[in-house]
């Protein structure tokens, strides 16, 4: 019985190195598949690639597609061609579908251009610039009762039949005139600007000055933005405070503050606001 026994083992064996000898050959006789995702989609773009590419470069001769076995029925066929076509078809709706979900997430997308063209009130303003120039100083200058009638004047020498006003600059024009009309001494100012406070303590505070000086905050005004660009326009100052006396700008807080230090604010303000008494401005006790 240990006899037979042995014998089986030994049997058994022999059969099992037979059978790893014989596949192992099997394995060495046969082509290994050295084809890659990688192979195959670049092969198959380049196929589908091949005739546009051929048509641009001058009629030359449109190379054959190279599709692989995509079925893995042992044959390139229509077949083979048809599944790549597909597969590049899905690839390239993938991508777009990629993209077209990326756009929709992103945040804060600039408005078209024919949106922002020609809006704001800097839209009004252009081709201004030059003839205001030329104008602004008689215009705004007018003295003596003549400050009220500053601004309509500077507006009649900028507006052509060329350049229509719009409807804001017609009433920032409306709203200059409306100002002007308040007192000789204007203080275009901002609530939160400390220049603008500065030099409002010096006009309001320090000195007496009769009439008394008119201020416009601009950041709460309905037409601040629209008013203080056509200031820049007129003045030439783009900044706040911007005084104006007589319909002349005299300078910003700093300005205020040096003719106050050399003792010149008093001069400079009586004589702008037309002379022979009509500011009477003294320094408060």
């Amino acid at each position: 019985m240990p006899r037979r026994f042995k014998l089986m083992v030994v049997a058994a064996l022999a059969f099992t190195i037979c059978m790893m000898l014989y596949t192992s050959r099997l394995r060495e006789t046969r082509t290994p598949d050295q084809r890659t995702i990688q192979d195959f989609y670049h092969k198959t773009k380049g196929a589908l690639g091949g005739s546009g590419g051929g048509a641009a470069g001058g009629g030359a001769a449109a190379k054959a597609p190279v599709v692989i076995d995509m079925d893995n029925d042992g044959d390139v066929d229509e077949e083979d061609a048809r599944l790549a076509r597909e597969m590049q078809s899905r690839l390239k709706a993938a991508e777009q579908q990629a993209k077209d979900n990326a756009n929709a997430k992103a945040p804060n997308r600039p408005d078209a251009p024919s949106n922002v063209i020609g809006v704001g009130s800097s839209a009004g303003g252009q081709g201004k610039a030059a003839a205001a120039a030329g104008g602004a100083g008689a215009s705004v200058g007018a003295a003596a009762g003549g400050a009220a009638a500053a601004v309509p004047a500077a507006g009649a020498g900028v507006a052509d039949a060329s350049t229509p006003q719009t409807e804001e600059a017609k009433a920032v024009e409306a709203e200059l005139t409306t100002i002007f009309k308040r007192a000789p001494v204007i203080i275009f100012s901002k609530t939160y600007c400390p220049f603008s406070k500065r030099a409002k303590a010096v006009l309001l505070e320090k000195y007496s000055i009769d009439p008394a000086p008119f201020v416009v905050e601009l950041d709460t005004h309905p037409l601040g933005p629209a008013l203080q660009a056509r200031l820049a326009e007129l003045t030439g100052r783009r900044t706040v405070p911007n005084i104006l006396v007589g319909g002349k700008s005299i300078g910003g807080g700093d300005d205020i503050a040096a003719m106050d230090a050399n003792k010149q604010l008093v001069e400079k303000i009586t004589t702008l606001g037309g002379g022979r008494g009509a500011i009477v401005m003294k320094e408060r006790l």
